[in-house]
């Protein structure tokens, strides 16, 4: 089987620490810090390496902190490929309020890209061997909004499938030029997506029928969070409830899902068990504590649980 490869236009550095209390003004003591590398795509081929598929994660960095995510993706035992810009990859942070439970997310927007390194990643993208391509995140500054339909047209036109797990119009415009193998949005991303209030699962299925039988994916499968996530394909359609674990962190669980899920798809797996697979993988991921993202014995042990309900 051929690398997945995973494209993240704006990765970052992801920080995660605790502190007894957040509160303004006053410095933050914090403990426990750690650094990941992060950023969708990067995430989604953590993922797929854990559950012992291939991935070939390709990502936008540059400065000083580009090097640093280069270090930390290196420490994980990752092959990458790396387009160098001039602008500094982000820092991301994750504080765990101890005293409430609460976590805080800060999220730079990153730096801009050129058309020069737009170009490059074109290239670098179109010279790589793969069956599948996983484009997550968000766009960065300085792309052209029909970026992510550029990559979709010249992916298909090598025979490549397409996964894409964005948000916003970069994502709409991609979703309308059609062709997709698989698109997975959260219940709020969805409902931006469709414009509707998409009040309950059954609503959520029923829009994501529509999208495929007009031919613009293959399988949507949208996550709820706590109350599971929903599939639609030309196979079936399914609602079905998340495993109850103990959540420490959101962090990354949209990512294991889309991970687990395309890694299932490029095994030929069945689509309803490559969407109980992704479910395990989001759940597993919501166990782990900060940026931590699933653990394979996590995933394997709810994946045998849904798939016996």
């Amino acid at each position: 089987m051929k690398p997945i490869v995973t494209l993240t236009l704006n990765p970052a550095i992801d920080g995660a620490s605790e502190a007894e209390a957040v509160r303004p003004t006053h410095k933050i003591r914090t403990r426990g810090d750690r650094y990941t590398p992060g950023g969708g795509g990067v995430n989604v081929a953590r993922v797929i390496a854990e559950l012992g598929g291939p991935a070939l994660p390709v990502y936008l960095a540059g400065g000083a902190t580009g090097g640093v995510l280069d270090e930390l993706m290196a420490e994980r035992g990752l092959d990458f490929r790396r387009v160098r810009i001039a602008g500094h990859t982000r820092i991301s942070m994750a504080v765990m309020e101890r005293s409430t439970g609460l976590e805080y997310r800060f999220v730079p927007e990153g730096p801009e890209v050129t058309p020069a390194e737009w170009l490059a990643c074109l290239d670098l993208i179109d010279g790589l061997d793969h069956d599948w391509l996983v484009v997550s995140g968000s766009l960065p500054r300085g792309l052209p909004p029909d970026a992510f339909v550029t990559l979709t047209r010249r992916a298909a036109d090598r025979g490549a499938r397409v996964v894409v797990d964005s948000s916003g119009p970069a994502f709409r415009s991609t979703l309308d030029a059609g062709g997709l193998a698989l698109i997975k949005p959260s219940i709020g991303e969805f409902r931006a997506l469709t414009g509707l209030p998409l009040a309950d699962a059954g609503e959520a299925a029923e829009a994501a029928r529509e999208i495929v039988e007009s031919g613009r994916a293959e399988v949507v499968a949208v996550t709820m969070g706590r109350d599971g996530a929903v599939l639609a394909s030309r196979e079936a359609t399914l609602v079905r409830r998340a495993p109850e674990v103990v959540t420490q962190s959101a962090t990354g669980a949209g990512d294991s899902f889309v991970g687990a899920m395309t890694l299932a798809l490029a095994e030929r797996r069945s689509v309803v068990q490559a969407f109980l697979l992704g479910m395990a993988a989001g759940a597993a991921t919501a166990m782990a504590p900060g940026t931590d993202l699933c653990r394979r014995a996590d995933v394997e042990r709810l994946h045998a649980a849904l798939s016996r309900n």
